[in-house]
């Protein structure tokens, strides 16, 4: 115990930055427990995608998106999302999968579908990387 006490003053610059990080680790993990988002793998989202009636939305940006996207995608960069919003009301209680590169902008905009009211939205873990290391197809038509 006291190597520790020798370490935390001979170190409160690392010490601090530790406590940051592990504190914004935990902050994000209780965030996306309790925000109703359900993250999806790959796997999981090809078996949500024999859902009828279930929206795959694509939330990249358009040079992104042209690259390539899952089949039946509908193009909405996050950036347009919440000025949109009303073009999606009629899947407010379907299924909805978004996804993006990596998984990280459609999380925001399960948050934000979750908040406009919508049931069952799915991040797509890992986005198109995730998708890719998969071995699933992506699309340019």
């Amino acid at each position: 115990m006291p190597q520790y006490i020798e370490f935390l003053s001979n170190h409160p610059y690392l010490f601090m930055a530790l406590f940051v990080v592990l504190t914004l680790i935990i902050k994000t993990e209780i965030d996306n427990r309790f925000s109703g988002v359900i993250q999806s793998n790959a796997l999981e989202a090809v078996r949500l995608m024999d859902e009828d009636g279930m929206l795959i939305l694509d939330v990249r940006e358009t040079s992104e998106y042209g690259a390539g996207h899952i089949r039946n995608a509908l193009h909405i960069p996050l950036s347009s999302l919440k000025s949109r919003m009303k073009e999606l009301d009629k899947y407010k209680n379907k299924t909805v999968l978004a996804y993006c590169r990596s998984g990280a902008r459609s999380n925001t905009a399960c948050r934000q579908l979750k908040k406009a009211g919508f049931e069952k939205p799915h991040n797509l873990a890992g986005g198109v990387i995730a998708w890719g290391s998969a071995n699933l197809p992506l699309t340019k038509k």
